[in-house]
């Protein structure tokens, strides 16, 4: 598959789960990810979408690069999307075991993952692309692979945690994403 000219890409997060993921993604493509730990502002919203392309829209100027960028959250149905985009600051500050606790009692364990990634070459306007996959929330973590909520995010029986990261990224949420940057990449050539 062509790639439009683009062998190099920065990948601007500060999270190396994210980054190991997606340089494992793009390598499958013949695009090596070069991570950028910028700290660049994060607006506050309530769909995931427009924080990561004002994140790449603010990286691409200021390092004068194409870039791409991925805001994730977690979205559980019985907490009315909870934490959503809020899914770092509740990783950080209240981690699994909270989160496991606020879903005691509740019969419905419905969640998905979401990402979205967001293209942007200087001076120009962001494009984003999103990717969901449907799970559960297990009853408690389960598994030491991957990062965040993926031990207690259960997807066919097991969790992210026990997937494996070599699996999980052939089905994830953000190998959906970037599955769609990379067809747009496709549609250039």
């Amino acid at each position: 598959m062509k790639n439009h000219g683009i062998q190099k890409i920065i990948f601007v997060t500060g999270n190396a789960g994210k980054f190991n993921e997606i340089r494992e993604i793009l390598a499958n493509f013949g695009i090596e990810a070069i991570q950028n730990k910028g700290d660049y502002p994060e607006i506050q919203a309530d769909d995931l979408e427009p924080i990561a392309a004002a994140s790449a829209k603010a990286a691409a100027d200021d390092l004068k690069i194409p870039v791409l960028v991925d805001d994730s959250g977690l979205f559980i149905k019985a907490l009315n999307g909870f934490p959503g985009p809020y899914s770092r600051f509740v990783e950080d500050h209240l981690g699994n075991p909270r989160v496991l606790k606020l879903m005691e009692g509740e019969q419905n364990r419905e969640a998905y993952f979401k990402t979205v990634v967001a293209f942007c070459r200087p001076g120009e306007e962001p494009l984003t692309f999103s990717g969901t996959v449907d799970g559960k929330i297990a009853y408690e973590e389960r598994g030491s692979g991957g990062f965040g909520f993926d031990p207690i995010f259960d997807y066919n029986g097991k969790t992210f945690g026990e997937l494996g990261t070599e699996f999980k990224n052939t089905i994830s949420h953000r190998r959906r994403a970037v599955d769609k940057f990379l067809e747009y990449l496709k549609s250039l050539d």
